[in-house]
Formats: structure tokens, sequence, C-alpha cells
């Protein structure tokens, strides 16, 4: 049986700093070290994508959430081009952080796999700002016209046992 709780307390992840000034590489690592409440061990080579900087991964391993405070910290540096991964864990979805100059930083939640992951309740609000194109195709995805039918069966009547339905990704 499981304890009741049923949410991870750690979790793991990527820093990839994919592009920074020599100068501020340091700052970065004091940041991390801050956050991560250990040495970030952090290898920089030279980034040919972009003639000066400088780039590095760092594995970390800490508790849910750590990846959006590694992004908060790092988006401080807004020459900085970097990603940061949060791997799915018991009762937590993974999350992927993208930070861009110019562009600023993006947020995606993630599957296993490390797909982003856009919720049920995203897709309907895009569905209202534009059916035109691609809305059927979605609906259909979505199982709409099924949840339409069956709706009426899955809360009940008074007294009766409630189903609460899992869709499993196949």
């Amino acid at each position: 049986m499981r304890s009741l709780n049923q949410f991870a307390d750690a979790t793991t992840g990527v820093i990839y700093v994919h592009s920074s000034p020599a100068a501020l590489c340091p700052h970065v690592e004091w940041a991390l070290a801050a956050i991560l409440d250990a040495r970030a061990n952090l290898r920089w080579t030279a980034q040919p994508a972009a003639d000066g900087t400088l780039r590095a991964t760092c594995d970390w391993v800490g508790p849910v959430g750590t990846g959006s405070r590694v992004a908060a910290a790092l988006q401080a540096w807004p020459l900085l081009c970097f990603e940061v991964t949060e791997d799915p864990s018991d009762g937590v979805d993974g999350e992927r952080f993208s930070h861009v100059p110019g562009l600023g930083l993006w947020r995606g939640t993630t599957s296993a796999n490390g797909d982003v992951v856009i919720g049920e309740m995203r897709l309907r609000a895009l569905l209202d700002q534009n059916r035109a194109g691609f809305a059927a195709a979605v609906e259909q995805a979505l199982g709409t016209a099924w949840d339409d039918v069956l709706e009426s069966y899955r809360s009940g009547g008074e007294g009766a046992e409630v189903t609460w339905l899992r869709r499993e990704v196949g």
C-alpha cells in the first residue's frame, strides 16, 4: 500500500547553459550552488555557435520545484541562453524552462519522455480563441464528442458511487 503522501519530495533534472559570456560564468556557478546547496561542478567549454561565449551542463538533484528556482535565478542575466529541466516524479509533472535573449523565459510541462504537454483546458482555450483549421482534429483528439455523451454518466446520482476516469496516453 502506498504512503498517504503520494507526491515526491525530490526529483532530478539538468541545467544547460547554452551560451554565457565568460564574465558571467562565476556568477552562474554561485547562483547554482546557493540553490542546489552544493557545488555546481560546471565544466565550461567554448560555444561554437556563439563566438566568445561558453557553455556548460550540470545534472542536479533537489526538492520538487528546484527547476523553477534555478530558471528564475538564471533569468536575472538576460545575456544567458539556457534550458533547465525538472524530471517528472510521483504526483508531479516534469517541466522545461528555456531562456533566449530578447525572447525571455518560456515554461512548459513535460511528460515522462520529455515531450511538452499541453493540458486540456489550455487546448480548449485555444479552440475558443481560434476554431478555424485545426479545431475539429483537436476536438477529436480530446474526445470531446465522447465527453459530451458520457458526462452525465460520470457524476452519478444521489448516493451513487462516482467513477474518476484517467485518460492513459497510448
